[in-house]
């Protein structure tokens, strides 16, 4: 597979990751934190609080490093489609005459691929999101090195279960809606446009958000259970006390969000993945 495929999968999720995280901060506090009374309350606690800085905390680490994990989730992807369709003779190696089923599978390699790399650099982004106010963590660093000093490196690795029961099944989920829709608004024998390519992104961001949002409540609160937030004694138990103290509609926190943000940053990502591999492959 061609490292153009890497290349542009790191410069879009940098992208992605400066466009997306003010309302990410936001949904990671309604998830963990009982305080708020919804999206708008605690926009303007969380203003009022901390002000403009208090939604970008936590970017930097991720912004960094998101290059790395995006080139992963994206380069696995198309090799591994490359490799599904190889594997049926006659058929093209393109993402778009691709099989259904094999969009899928190469989205769900992609996911297991991209938690390894994900889980800590999620894990730290979480931790610094959460404080709403403290300052145990003075920053990605220290939070890294608190972790290692209080938990061991198993410490970087807390919710990865949760991590990857979500991002599995989703990115196949993820590729899959991006795939069908592009091609929907594509003429046969053309290339995607802007506006199909953006449609089909931001579709792909919503649809995958949808499935998402009730495991990344749980990963979410296993993340920060050592941070001084509640001790959940695994996934199983935290979706049990969750449910029994709070009701089914925990595990929904943050999904009007999650979907209102899910739109323009898939939309982004995809657009400039598209448009950086083309022009690095010179076509």
């Amino acid at each position: 597979m061609p490292s153009s495929e890497y290349m542009a999968g790191s410069v879009s999720g940098a992208l992605g990751v400066v466009v997306g995280h003010p309302m990410d901060t936001v949904k990671v506090r309604l998830q963990v934190h009982t305080q708020y009374n919804g999206i708008f309350d605690c926009v303007a606690k969380t203003f009022a609080n901390e002000g403009l800085h208090g939604f970008f905390k936590g970017m930097a680490f991720p912004a960094l490093t998101s290059g790395l994990s995006n080139s992963a989730i994206f380069g696995s992807y198309c090799s591994a489609l490359d490799y599904l369709t190889r594997s049926r003779p006659g058929d093209r190696v393109q993402g778009k005459d691709a099989p259904a089923a094999h969009v899928f599978a190469a989205g769900c390699f992609s996911g297991l691929v991209g938690v390894v790399i994900i889980a800590p650099v999620d894990l730290v982004k979480v931790r610094l999101q959460g404080q709403a106010s403290g300052t145990r963590y003075r920053g990605p660093l220290h939070c890294v090195s608190t972790i290692l000093r209080e938990e061991g490196p198993r410490g970087l690795y807390r919710g990865a279960l949760a991590l990857a029961l979500r991002d599995v099944p989703c990115y196949g989920l993820y590729f899959l809606p991006y795939e069908l829709v592009r091609r929907a608004l594509t003429e046969p024998g053309t290339q995607s446009g802007t506006f199909a390519v953006l449609m089909a992104g931001g579709t792909a961001g919503v649809v995958t958000w949808a499935c998402a949002t009730p495991m990344d409540v749980v990963k979410a609160r296993l993340q920060l259970s050592g941070a001084g937030g509640r001790h959940y004694r695994g996934v199983a138990h935290c979706i049990l006390v969750s449910a029994r103290e709070e009701g089914p509609r925990v595990f929904f926190r943050g999904l009007l969000l999650n979907s209102a943000r899910a739109f323009p940053v898939n939309a982004i990502t995809f657009l400039s993945y598209e448009s950086l591999a083309r022009a690095l492959r010179g076509g």
